[in-house]
Order: structure tokens, then C-alpha cells, then sequence
């Protein structure tokens, strides 16, 4: 009898630790950087993402873009909505619409600016070589 209460709490506490995964989502916008741009750009997406140890994992989709993907990138920002520099690089496939996918190694420091919202993702397209669509990586709430 002590073995299976010990068994059933063993596989509470997994089931818990795996429940507790930090998942994250981010929509993928349109970022114009100055008005000649908004002519350029269109499209948008989502992203999703999941933090296991160090190792972010994203997965997203993307649609409407005017001019074919190129380049997709996870970026940290010193605070939500501003510019930031590049910290691990994406797959893109597709060309107008298609998927994002990849792992990156985060730093302590970057795994708290994911937590702080500052980690984004950024689609680059032909014509938009400084970003197309944007999307900064927000913690979902877990479901009960």
C-alpha cells in the first residue's frame, strides 16, 4: 500500500513538473519603421514557444507578406516594443506564407528577459530586411 501512494505521488509531481513547462505566444504585427514602409509590409502570424531547461523552442506561422520571407530571428529588447539585437537565429519555409521553427540556448539573463517580456521574434521579408512582422513573446497562463 505505501509503494502505490509512493508510486501515485511520484507520478503527481511529474505530471505537475511537466504541467509547470513555461509556455509562451507572441502575434507576429506589422512593425513600420517609418512611413515609406508601410507600403512595404503587410502579413501577419503567430508564434508560440516553450522554455524546457535552457532551451526555447518556437513554432509559428506567418501569412501574407508582400514580398518573400528571408530571415527569422529571436531578438532581446531592454523593454517591450523597443528595437533589439539578435541572440539566436530561426528556420523560415515558405515564401509569402510559410513556418518558423527553432531551438536557442538561453543565457540565465536571457531566460529572465523572457520572463519580463523582452524577447521577441522577427520576420524579415526581401523588401523588409529590418523586420516585416514582430511579435514579442508574452507567458500564457496555464490551463487548469
Amino acid at each position: 500500500m505505501i509503494r502505490f501512494r509512493v508510486a501515485v505521488l511520484m507520478a503527481a509531481i511529474a505530471v505537475s513538473v511537466q504541467a509547470q513547462t513555461p509556455q509562451y505566444r507572441g502575434r507576429l504585427s506589422l512593425m513600420p519603421l517609418d512611413i515609406a514602409m508601410q507600403n512595404v509590409i503587410a502579413g501577419s502570424g503567430v508564434a508560440t514557444a516553450t522554455l524546457k531547461g535552457s532551451t526555447l523552442s518556437i513554432t509559428g506561422t506567418f501569412t501574407g507578406l508582400k514580398t518573400p520571407a528571408t530571415v527569422a530571428r529571436v531578438l532581446r529588447s531592454p523593454k517591450p516594443g523597443m528595437r533589439g539585437i539578435a541572440i539566436g537565429d530561426l528556420t523560415v519555409s515558405g515564401e509569402t506564407s510559410g513556418t518558423i521553427s527553432g531551438s536557442i540556448e538561453l543565457t540565465k539573463e536571457q531566460i529572465s528577459d523572457l520572463a519580463a517580456s523582452r524577447l521577441y521574434v522577427q520576420l524579415n521579408s526581401q523588401k523588409a530586411p529590418e523586420g516585416n512582422l514582430w511579435g514579442w513573446l508574452f507567458a500564457t497562463e496555464a490551463k487548469k
